[in-house]
């Protein structure tokens, strides 16, 4: 009897652990992802439309940036590269737009933070991790 009153004791410990444990409300987190989003966001984006080129673990691709921000790009591809992929891209800035004397490439790391369809392209948000500008 002593051996099972003790299972029993560590029957309703284990039971009273699992209830416990707050239910994961999908919706609840799909709200703490789009926040995180939002937030995400906050820089203000500029509608620049640049050629780039993206590499990524599944490949290289080009692209064109619809908008760019001090936080990340948007590109608009015909590939998709997944969410959390690593990438690292060049965007080639015209001489004429910076006031420079010679195009102004910016190599940059990031990684993917949204994929979706539009108009028959990819959209891919990339968050820019670092960057460096280079005379091209």
């Amino acid at each position: 009897m002593i051996g099972k009153a003790s299972n029993e004791a560590a029957d309703r410990r284990v039971t009273a652990n699992v209830a416990a444990e707050p239910e994961k409300n999908p919706m609840t987190e799909i709200a703490v992802n789009a926040t995180h989003f939002e937030e995400m966001q906050s820089a203000p984006r500029f509608p620049i439309h640049l050629s780039a080129s993206v590499k990524s673990q599944g490949g290289a691709y080009n692209a064109e940036t619809e908008n760019i921000s001090a936080n990340g790009v948007l590109f608009a591809m015909d590939n998709d590269v997944p969410v959390g992929s690593m990438v690292d891209f060049t965007i080639l800035l015209p001489a004429a737009v910076v006031g420079a004397r010679q195009d102004v490439q910016i190599d940059c790391r990031g990684r993917v933070v949204r994929s979706f369809e539009d108009r028959g392209r990819r959209g891919v948000g990339v968050v820019i991790d670092e960057y460096h500008f280079e005379r091209a």
